[in-house]
């Protein structure tokens, strides 16, 4: 940690303005002082499912909105995920350990045809930093990939992204395989890209259209929400 950047010393700081400067921290995507941050609350006896939440996702949704509303861009979005990464590293194992909730699991991949990934790391660290399992599968995924990984994963979301109008309609070749092979309402359907509307997502048969990271982790939630619920009523 620099002292010509600010003279903060993070141990020195009482919970809640450590959580605030996390925030801050993650912010201007600083990854040392996160990890560092990290394990401070750890050591005062944060348990790591608080550490994530109040601070980390915390810290994530604030970007989130901001990169929504323009105010951030993707390199600083980018900056913020590493400097989350960071943070996750140390938690993780602890999380494992301790069987904190999940929000479920995703497979998210970019479709066959298309090399484009950045959208897609992006709604893989947003959607991890809230909580969920991610299954990325990178670029250039025929269909036999997603419904492999469904399957192995048990997985409960499926995110497909594409950026060239050309790849776009492969998302229909994959949700049309699911319906013929009878799985495609074992999973929630969510895609994304540049070129892509709503309308687009609605006539290939997803379960939505996300416009931007932060909109998939909302509509995430309130898919795997209601899936739950459906399922405590019996169906």
């Amino acid at each position: 940690m620099s002292d010509e950047e600010d003279d903060i010393v993070l141990s020195e700081l009482d919970d809640d303005e450590l959580v605030q400067q996390m925030q801050d921290d993650l912010y201007d995507g600083l990854r040392e002082e996160i990890e560092e941050g990290v394990n401070i609350l750890l050591e005062r006896g944060w348990e790591p499912y608080r550490v994530l939440t109040e601070a980390l996702v915390g810290g994530m949704t604030i970007v989130g909105n901001d990169f929504r509303d323009g105010i951030l861009f993707v390199p600083e979005v980018l900056l913020a995920a590493n400097a989350m990464k960071g943070g996750m590293g140390i938690l993780k194992p602890l999380l494992a350990e301790t069987g904190a909730p999940k929000q479920g699991k995703m497979v998210i991949g970019t479709v066959k045809g298309d090399i484009h990934d950045i959208g897609k790391n992006l709604v893989s660290m947003m959607m991890e930093g809230a909580g969920f399992e991610i299954v990325d599968l990178g670029i250039n995924n025929p269909v036999e990939n997603y419904i492999e990984a469904l399957q192995r994963e048990e997985a409960d979301i499926l995110g497909m992204s594409a950026l060239l109008t050309t790849t776009m309609p492969y998302m229909k070749v994959v949700i049309d395989t699911m319906v013929e092979q009878g799985i495609r309402d074992d999973y929630i359907v969510l895609v994304g890209g540049a070129p892509l509307n709503e309308e687009f997502g609605r006539a290939i048969g997803a379960d939505a259209y996300c416009r931007d990271a932060a909109v998939a982790v909302e509509t995430a939630k309130q898919f795997v929400s209601r899936k739950h619920n459906q399922m405590a009523a019996g169906g």
